[in-house]
């Protein structure tokens, strides 16, 4: 039987062939086939690592033998034998996954010296500080990697040895230094390990390829791979590389470049080099290095192949490169390639470019966009690398970045920005509706309660204002307007700033980046639309937003919240007025005040999106939303007996404490909400209708074409929704009769409870079309309430592993989805073209949108914010299911 083959030469291999030799070995075996001057070398399998760890930490048997067969041809083709104290052969040892994980292991250069070799490299190049200046450092790099001795123990010998001699840089040690360096590093060893430094150049090469398999379940790889999603049983390839020295005179050199700019995506070639240096020295930032243009008048010839060589790896790969490069004796090798990180701004003016240059197709433009880099594109962010440590740390409740001064009540923040032109951030333990307008008029939000689908969360993702929930380090004191993160004190006005796509906060003013949108970004986005087939409407609740939606590329407003309306000034005393009538007369008089405003409203956003459909829920939350906490309302009534106040007032704040306490539910969620209040009181409803097709009747008259949607929000049965759209039909009639306009609508259901997904078929007979609420479909789904599981144990479940994902997050396709199905093969069953769409938070989420895909959804409604990214991803999961 064949021995299975785990060492592969660098010609051996080809960039198909990733999964078995890492993403560096399968690069560095491309270059040699296409005929780049690369370094001979070796890769160790992925299949191989993944046997040692199996086997308890096992070399696999055959693994030196084949090694050292391999190494015998690379020494064939070099001239020069590893081991030999003459002419020695040396390697570089690095570590290469199939994925690009940084922080997995160090490199190690120089491999193969030993205290007599070390003489015979001085011999052969003639340069006896070179020679020992390669061994100081492979001592350290192999006693920091391999032997776990901290590098900082060489760092503090070579700083001592360069200040005692008024010595400025490394390269400035003359042979004697780095000889006595060299025996102080070698007692470092004896002291740290009770073992001599290692002599035999194999035993090093083997303990070298350990030191890589082991790597793969340090804590830092083990994070990273948690973090990006990186399967644990993918194991590490091993590359050794003969070394090239850039560190041998004023003809060597070392770099770094990319194709591209990283930065701003401009097709330059960007960069830098070191004159006699070796590779660390660029990255470790030990001297300053120079720009790559400079290499074309230091180097001309070089720089003349470089370019060459990068127009060349960029074709091959069709993808901006990052390339490090040595040059020896001046002669140039390219050490590595790999695509290139790049910023968001970068990605998408590259990809956009390389559709316009015939490299990519536009599906590959499409699919090189990550969500989050376009998502960073729409808000300022705190600069990644500022030097100060957050404060403290929520939920990255809606992305942004916002520096203010600390307010604690939304009035006084309203009042600090408007009149004052004051920036704040709005600090509370949780917003309530009666917050919005402190939060329309400040930077950005943090609150010490609620989860990502909270109050502050929801709101703040329409208004596309930063937020940072659920922040239970901070404790706020109201009465002396405080709050503490753990022995620190912060006052009102104290300036602090948040990052609501990390969820971190800070004390004082941080710096920041701004939005950076231009035409490739619509060039980008124009392409996705072309690819979807599930499209984007957006959540608005003020032609503001809906203005800003259109702006951002939606196609109709999914969800027009009317509860939001309710909330400002004369509303919310009219509202009150009819929560607290008697009789149904007392209730319509109220309400008739509030109609004026209803239908300005709903002109307002019917008017920006002339056109398109906009799908209006009629009102939600249980009425005691609309009135006073109840707990605030027992403070005053108390304060008024015992301080003998105004028996008026006290009779009045008594009558409505009797109504809290009247309206106040055990489960409010549950309760006499939605479409339960509308038909309890029709006239609630009735006055909302006629509002919508008032404004409905005065555009149309005016010249425009307007689509309004009605949804009935939470209708669990056939004969709920029969009525509803029986009051909706003659509200309608009735404004056609008035006004002698006619004019289209529809009538709809949110399905947002299980048994209204089970019986879709039959309440579909009574519906133009559905929008699954999935915040409570999920919440009635799984039997967890959203605000407390994510303040409480969701973190948990997700951390060990019990759910994949947070399910207010990421739709559960097992449990969510598959009502999602049922309901959907149901009405369908009824009307193959019914229409389905979704407006919860999900509708934003990537895993989330591309299951709308493939269930068949007709679109997906998002705050304005995130229509953009979007609009990517349902171009993205268009192509990734192409063929289904």
């Amino acid at each position: 039987m064949e021995a299975k083959k785990y060492v592969y030469l660098f010609a051996e291999g080809s960039k198909d062939m990733r999964n078995l030799l890492g993403g560096k070995g399968a690069n560095l075996a491309e270059m040699t086939n296409i005929g780049l001057p690369v370094p001979p070398g070796l890769t160790i399998t992925t299949e191989c690592c993944k046997e040692y760890l199996a086997a308890g930490n096992k070399i696999p048997e055959g693994l030196e033998e084949q090694l050292m067969e391999k190494l015998a041809a690379l020494e064939e083709k070099m001239g020069k034998k590893f081991g030999d104290e003459n002419n020695p052969l040396l390697v570089s040892v690095r570590s290469g996954a199939p994925v690009s994980m940084p922080g997995m292991m160090d490199t190690i250069l120089n491999l193969g010296l030993n205290d007599k070799s070390v003489l015979g490299l001085a011999r052969v190049t003639n340069d006896e500080r070179f020679a020992k200046d390669c061994y100081r450092r492979f001592i350290q790099m192999f006693s920091d990697v391999v032997l776990g001795v901290e590098s900082i123990e060489f760092e503090n010998v070579l700083e001592r040895v360069k200040s005692q001699n008024g010595l400025e840089h490394d390269y400035q040690l003359t042979p004697e230094m780095l000889e006595n360096i060299i025996e102080e590093f070698k007692k470092i060893v004896r002291l740290k390990t009770g073992s001599d430094f290692p002599q035999e150049p194999k035993k090093q090469l083997m303990m070298a390829v350990e030191a890589v398999f082991n790597s793969w379940n340090n804590d830092r790889a083990k994070v990273y791979r948690k973090i990006n999603n990186i399967p644990d049983d993918l194991g590490t390839a091993v590359n050794v590389q003969t070394m090239v020295f850039g560190n041998m005179g004023e003809d060597c050199g070392t770099g770094v470049a990319f194709t591209r700019n990283p930065s701003t995506g401009e097709d330059k070639i960007y960069g830098e080099f070191l004159i006699n240096a070796q590779g660390e020295d660029v990255v470790a930032g030990i001297r300053t290095p120079l720009p790559i243009d400079e290499l074309k008048s230091a180097m001309p010839k070089i720089y003349e192949e470089f370019e060459e060589i990068c127009e060349k790896l960029e074709a091959h790969y069709r993808d901006m490169q990052d390339i490090e490069f040595t040059i020896e004796k001046g002669k140039l090798y390219i050490l590595q390639t790999r695509s290139g990180k790049r910023t968001a701004s970068a990605a998408v003016k590259i990809a956009v470019d390389m559709v316009n240059e015939g490299l990519i197709t536009k599906e590959e433009a499409i699919m090189r966009i990550e969500p989050k880099q376009l998502e960073n594109l729409m808000h300022s962010r705190i600069d990644p690398d500022i030097d100060q440590q957050p404060i403290a740390k929520g939920l990255p409740a809606s992305p942004g970045a916002a520096t203010g001064a600390v307010v604690f009540d939304a009035d006084e923040a309203e009042e600090l920005a408007n009149k004052e032109g004051a920036k704040v951030i709005l600090v509370r333990t949780e917003t309530t509706p009666d917050d919005i307008h402190g939060m329309v008029a400040a930077q950005g939000v943090l609150t010490s309660r609620g989860g990502m689908t909270s109050h502050a969360a929801v709101v703040a993702r329409g208004m596309g204002k930063p937020a940072v929930v659920g922040c239970d380090a901070i404790k706020i004191d109201y009465a002396n307007e405080k709050f503490f993160v753990g022995g620190e004190e912060f006052s009102k006005g104290d300036i602090i700033s948040i990052d609501g796509g990390t969820g971190n906060v800070y004390k004082g003013e941080v710096p920041m980046y701004e939005p950076e949108l231009g035409a490739n970004f619509e060039t980008l986005l124009s392409w996705a639309d072309e690819l979807a087939r599930v499209k984007v409407r957006a959540n608005a609740d003020t032609p503001e937003d809906a203005r800003r939606a259109r702006e951002f590329g939606a196609v109709g407003i999914g969800l027009v919240r009317t509860e939001h309306m309710f909330m400002e000034g004369g509303r919310l005393a009219a509202m009150q007025e009819m929560i607290l009538a008697d009789t149904r007369e007392q209730r319509e008089a109220a309400l008739a005040k509030i109609l004026p405003y209803q239908r300005e409203d709903f002109y307002g956003i019917l008017k920006e999106m002339a056109g398109l459909p906009v799908t209006i829920r009629l009102l939600d939350p249980p009425l005691h939303e609309f009135l006073p906490n109840l707990e605030e309302l027992l403070v005053e009534i108390t304060k008024l007996r015992c301080t003998n106040g105004d028996p008026e007032l006290l009779k009045e704040k008594e009558a409505l404490l009797r109504t809290v306490r009247g309206l106040s539910e055990l489960n409010p969620m549950l309760g006499h909400r939605g479409c339960r209040l509308g038909i309890h009181y029709p006239e609630i409803y009735a006055m909302q209708l006629r509002a919508i097709f008032e404004a409905t009747a005065k555009l149309v008259k005016e010249g425009y074409e307007v689509y309004p949607e009605i949804e009935m929000p939470l209708v669990i049965h056939e004969n709920e929704q029969k009525r509803l759209r029986a009051q909706a039909v003659e509200v309608a009639e009735q404004v056609k009769k008035e006004t002698g306009v006619d004019f289209p609508y529809k009538v709809g259901v949110m399905l947002e409870v299980p048994r209204a997904c089970l019986v879709a078929d039959k309440i579909a007979k009574e519906s133009d079309f559905f929008s699954f609420g999935t915040n409570d479909l999920t919440q009635m789904g799984l039997g967890v309430s959203r605000d407390d599981a994510q303040g409480k144990f969701l973190h948990t479940y997700v951390s060990e592993g019990i759910f994949e994902h947070d399910p207010f997050i990421v739709i559960d396709r097992e449990a969510v989805g598959e009502l999602m199905r049922i309901a959907i093969t149901k009405a369908r069953s009824i009307d193959p073209k019914f229409e389905f769409g979704i407006c919860g938070e999900h509708g934003g989420e990537p895993n989330s949108i591309e299951f709308c895909h493939l269930v068949g959804l007709d679109y997906v409604s998002v705050s304005p914010y995130r229509v953009p990214v979007s609009r990517l991803c349902c171009a993205q999961a268009a192509i990734k299911h192409k063929d289904k």
